[in-house]
């Protein structure tokens, strides 16, 4: 099968992936082989072909939000059936029995495994996955809009919860990418007030078409204090600002799995009054199921720029300069 991989980490500009061959991957017990039809382009996978997150293992595939269909079941396999079409995400197993797994907060096992970076991922015709952490597609969304769901969708879904904004609450959003405007959906949906903050002159325009309060750049104030926030945007100086513009109590989570350095903090002006900074790692299958549910109810409404598979690294390229409305996947038709 044809898949992409990760070369030498660089500048998406310096086309840091390689077209390579393998062979299609064999399930193993309780296992399923996906012939993949869409898998959206992460940012994370940025981060993982430009080296800020070092890869696991050499050319590594990268990509975890994969729809596609079910073609091989490995022994035992039984949750879904030949044909079924499923998702994979960026969770590919937890350990179980780590303090944390046992506590139901598997996202922070402390021996797990990762689509598209310990495991080879979606930007390939086949992918494999343990059959208890895969999804199946809830009905009403295309593979491509669907794809976005798997990690954008899921991430911002536990970033909102992490943010403890309540309905009606105020909420900053910074940065407005595939993860964000699926968010603010949810939190819209939830009688949440939005305020969108971001540097993208199409992206401000989207957010007020998805029904934001307001959409200012990334390093303005928005028109009334918040109750929570959420980062999107990798960009570490905007952390001040997001503290600067909560209300006293508020809480502002950290959604990426990477970060850019961020600057001093000032107590008072940041943190004084019970402001709260949190970070969001990973994802449990149960957010998932809750993103996916909460997203055919509502219903979300996912914006993307559709590549072909042969374009992959020019998506790649068009995400590090902010060239891509809504998500950008990988289509395999």
């Amino acid at each position: 099968m044809r898949a992409w991989a990760v070369d030498r980490p660089g500048p998406a500009a310096s086309h840091p992936l390689r077209l390579v061959e393998r062979d299609v991957p064999v399930p193993g017990p309780r296992q399923i082989v996906v012939r993949v039809a869409a898998c959206g382009v992460c940012r994370t996978d940025l981060h993982l072909a430009e080296g800020d997150l070092p890869p696991r293992r050499p050319l590594v595939v990268p990509g975890h939000e994969i729809v596609g269909f079910v073609e091989q079941l490995g022994e035992g396999a039984t949750r879904f059936r030949v044909g079924q079409r499923v998702g994979i995400a960026w969770l590919a197993r937890s350990c179980g029995v780590c303090r944390f797994c046992r506590a139901g907060r598997e996202n922070l096992c402390t021996d797990p495994l990762f689509t598209g970076w310990d495991r080879d991922g979606g930007y390939a015709e086949h992918a494999l996955a343990d059959e208890d952490f895969a999804y199946p597609i809830p009905e009403g969304f295309g593979d491509e809009e669907a794809a976005p769901l798997l990690c954008a969708g899921i991430i911002g879904y536990r970033a909102l919860r992490r943010s403890r904004v309540e309905p009606g609450g105020r909420l900053g959003i910074y940065g407005f990418g595939a993860s964000a405007h699926i968010t603010a959906q949810i939190a819209l949906a939830e009688g949440t007030r939005v305020h969108v903050l971001t540097r993208s002159a199409n992206a401000r325009r989207l957010a007020l078409d998805l029904g934001a309060e307001s959409a200012g750049d990334a390093y303005d104030s928005p028109p009334e204090p918040l109750d929570a926030a959420i980062l999107f945007a990798p960009v570490g100086s905007l952390v001040p600002v997001a503290l600067s513009a909560l209300d006293r109590g508020g809480r502002l989570a950290i959604a990426g799995i990477y970060l850019s350095e961020v600057p001093p903090l000032d107590y008072e002006r940041h943190l004084f009054e019970e402001r709260e900074l949190c970070s969001v790692t990973a994802n449990t299958r149960q957010d998932g199921l809750e993103l996916l549910e909460a997203a055919s109810r509502i219903p979300v409404r996912v914006t993307t720029t559709p590549y072909r598979f042969a374009e992959a690294a020019q998506a790649l390229e068009d995400l590090a300069a902010d060239r891509v409305d809504g998500a950008a996947v990988l289509r395999f038709d």
